[in-house]
Order: structure tokens, then sequence, then C-alpha cells
């Protein structure tokens, strides 16, 4: 059975304080970004994960490495510190957000051309229709 690893780091972005779901299963890894208003306290963001994990939208699964190394403990506390004074988020993260984004963008313009083209093709018919009426009027 593969192990599902799930980080989240939690940023400022001038102004929303925002959250990363890193989420990695399988070597591949995918990425959903929360928007905070306020600074959230940590119940707060508990409370939502536990809420709303489930409607969460991840991106596309992005190929990726992990290395499992069993760590002394004293290391792993200092290196949970360091990463709590990092500001941003995982290079491979912002790839697969960056690839949500551009999924994204690119669905809507598909949506916007085809309903632009439903649009000119109902003008059409309804051209068609009252040239035939004004023919028939005659």
């Amino acid at each position: 059975m593969d192990k599902v690893v799930i980080k989240l780091t939690v940023y400022f972005a001038d102004p929303f304080w925002v959250g990363v779901i890193e989420r990695i299963a399988g070597g591949q890894l995918s990425a959903a970004k929360i928007t905070f208003g306020a600074e959230p306290k940590d119940y707060e963001i508990a409370g939502f994960i536990q809420r709303h994990f489930y409607e969460l939208r991840f991106s596309q699964s992005v190929p990726t490495e992990r290395r499992e190394a069993k760590k002394n403990p004293k290391t792993a506390q200092r290196d949970a510190k360091r990463q709590m004074q990092q500001v941003g988020i995982g290079t491979k993260s912002q790839q697969a957000l960056k690839l949500q984004h551009e999924e994204k963008r690119l669905d809507g313009r598909k949506k916007n051309r085809e309903e632009k083209q439903a649009k000119a093709e109902r003008l059409f018919l309804l051209k068609q229709q009252k040239r035939k009426e004004k023919r028939r009027g005659h």
C-alpha cells in the first residue's frame, strides 16, 4: 500500500493569508491553494481542513521523488523549526498550481470560443429566417 504524505504551508501573500496543501501519493505531487482572509488560528485551519478537505480542487499530478530516511528526533525538530521560518511554497507545488491555473485558463478560453460560435450561429439562423419571411411577405 502506498504512503500518502500531506503537507500544509500557510504564509502571508499581501493582502491575504494563503495556505498550500501538497499531497504526495505514489510518487505524484499535487497541490491545492486556500485563501484565508485574516491570519487564521491553528484551530481554524484544523477545522477548515476537517470540513472542506474533500472539496479542495487539487492540481494535476507532477512526478516527484520522495526519500524516506529515519531522522534523529532533534534533527527533525530543528528541520521543523527551520521550515516554520521559511516563507513561500516549494517549487514543485508552484509548478502544480501553475499547471492547474493554466488548465483553468485554457478551459475558460475554450468555453468562451464555443459560446461565441453558438451566438454567431444563432444570429446567422435568425438572419436567414427573417430573409425568408421577407420573401414570403412580398
